[in-house]
């Protein structure tokens, strides 16, 4: 599963329960993907309170979204993420 894909559908609640129980099983194995949930997490419920998101949550998005443009994909947990590099010439 491409947890890059359904993770925002996810913290939405807009997954049916089967891609629900996947996710949050992936969220707990995997760090990058936990830690990018926690961010969205936090400025979600900024925003709903209507007040500014912690600066150090939004750093570390930004910091996340980075990391996604300058680290080079690799082994199979790039694949998970939907992170794999289109193949062709």
């Amino acid at each position: 599963m491409q947890v890059a894909r359904v993770l925002q559908s996810y913290l939405d609640g807009e997954t049916d329960e089967v891609t629900a129980r996947r996710v949050s099983a992936h969220l707990e194995d995997c760090r990058r993907c936990g830690l990018e949930a926690s961010v969205y997490q936090e400025i979600h419920n900024a925003l709903a309170r209507r007040t500014e998101p912690d600066s150090q949550a939004v750093g570390r998005l930004q910091a996340f979204g980075a990391s996604l443009l300058s680290d080079p994909p690799t082994g199979d947990d790039d694949a998970e993420h939907g992170t794999t590099p289109p193949t062709g010439t």
